[in-house]
């Protein structure tokens, strides 16, 4: 028979068991996070019907979305869980408690072209509070303080969450007389890192219509630095002119406000006139984060307000505020710039017990007796050589092994073995039990990410 080449789909990532591992832990302490701040976990279908998926959509997103036929009806892969999550609440507006509060980490799919650090498949972790008609803007100020923990918890320290609101941008185009343009004005200006002040004034002039004189003005303003005391400072002189503008002014002010009662130190917050958020919906304060060190990564969450979550499926106002973490594309960048901790325990099991004897009663029984007391445990089932197990334990990074031999069975005791420092001990399983947590209490108590 003959055998086909085993291959994965370009922009497609598959992880071997060690970095398996470490995304895992990944994960875990976002669900511990948001769970620290009263998150539901939700999961919706992966596949859902392309109307309900394109109500939104349109344009780019229809060209990017997997699409197909199965029978009659139309379906398409979820590009984003923030559609799924529309669809979801206005499907369930009747059993769900306001304001619903809620994470999802899950597989998203967008069919554009693969490239470094940019897949087709990927993980998109996401947090949303969802209000029924009202919804206060403390939450505005509560999802930055959460990203700061996010990534505190995984051990980020150089990192700045770069806050704006959306008011502020539209009221000063409208004093501008640019209202009708104000979005693609905004698109235009969110490319600001990427290509330059003065590639951005041209396309504003050359591409959409704005005057010379206004574009000064636009760029005049973006530029605006400094602490953020400072920030709001020179936009005071803004204020009276505009009463969107000044609507936004004192959302802003008391966002960063709320933020130091957070415990948001201000080195890892700024106000950013130069935040807009490409998307159309958001209405009030954005956010995006960027790695201080590692400027050429982009934002790695981004988000913000929005005034109606699900408009397209249910006649009722439900303003939300929420962020998104790419998780795939930040796992690989970080893995690529070296950050993610080779000291974290990425074995699939905290102790190996080896059989020593003909019977394996005797170490089927200690394994039993360590996984009751939570100590994650495999039993070497292969008949080899004591060297080859060994071997085994040590390439897994599995901590301890556990010997049961005649000697050990005669004593109703485990014979302990340290890999990290080649400490052998023989103990009762009470006391290997102590052993084994001591010790991977101490290495747990590194972060996923190392900064250089």
């Amino acid at each position: 028979m003959s055998t086909m080449k085993p291959r994965t789909l370009s922009g497609f990532m598959e992880l071997l068991p060690a970095p398996q591992q470490q995304m895992e832990r990944f994960m875990s302490v976002l669900r511990e996070t948001y769970s620290l701040y009263g998150f539901t976990p939700l999961d919706t279908p992966i596949i859902e019907d392309a109307q309900i998926l394109l109500a939104k959509g349109g344009g780019e997103t229809e060209k990017q979305i997997y699409r197909f036929q199965k029978g009659d009806s139309d379906l398409a892969l979820r590009f984003d869980l923030t559609v799924p999550l529309a669809k979801y609440v206005a499907l369930h507006y009747g059993e769900l408690t306001f304001p619903f509060r809620r994470y999802q980490i899950g597989k998203v799919y967008r069919g554009e072209r693969a490239q470094r650090g940019r897949f087709r498949e990927f993980y998109q972790a996401d947090i949303d509070i969802i209000g029924d008609g009202k919804l206060d803007i403390m939450n505005e100020a509560e999802i930055p303080s959460i990203i700061y923990k996010t990534f505190t918890r995984l051990g980020l320290r150089r990192f700045q969450i770069r806050v704006n609101n959306r008011k502020i941008l539209n009221g000063f185009y409208a004093m501008l007389g640019l209202t009708e343009q104000s979005a693609e004005v905004m698109r235009t200006v969110d490319k600001l890192d990427k290509i330059g002040p003065e590639k951005v004034a041209a396309l504003l002039r050359e591409e959409v219509g704005v005057s010379p004189e206004a574009t000064d003005e636009i760029l005049r303003f973006i530029a605006i630095d400094g602490t953020n005391d400072q920030v709001m400072a020179a936009l005071q002189g803004y204020v009276g002119r505009n009463e969107l503008f000044d609507q936004g002014y004192e959302e802003l002010g008391t966002v960063v406000r709320y933020l130091g009662a957070f415990g948001v130190p201000e080195e890892n917050f700024r106000v950013d006139l130069t935040i807009a958020r490409g998307l159309d919906y958001y209405t009030g304060t954005v956010y995006e984060t960027a790695l201080l060190d590692h400027p050429e990564i982009g934002s790695v969450c981004s988000g913000g307000r929005y005034d109606n979550l699900a408009g397209y499926y249910i006649d009722k106002p439900l303003p939300g505020v929420g962020i998104s973490i790419g998780l795939t594309r930040l796992f690989y960048v970080l893995g690529e710039q070296g950050m993610l901790s080779e000291d974290m325990l990425t074995a699939p099991a905290d102790a190996l017990v080896l059989p020593m004897t003909e019977d394996m009663a005797p170490a089927i029984t200690a394994a039993t007796a360590l996984r009751e007391a939570g100590i994650r445990t495999q039993i070497y089932g292969e008949k080899k050589k004591f060297k080859a197990k060994m071997s085994y334990c040590s390439k897994l990074g599995i901590p301890f092994a556990v010997l049961m031999g005649e000697d050990e069975v005669a004593q109703n005791k485990l014979s302990v073995k340290n890999f990290a420092t080649g400490e052998q001990v023989t103990v009762s399983v009470e006391e290997a039990v102590a052993l084994i947590r001591a010790e991977l209490t101490r290495r747990g108590e590194g972060t996923v990410i190392c900064e250089k």
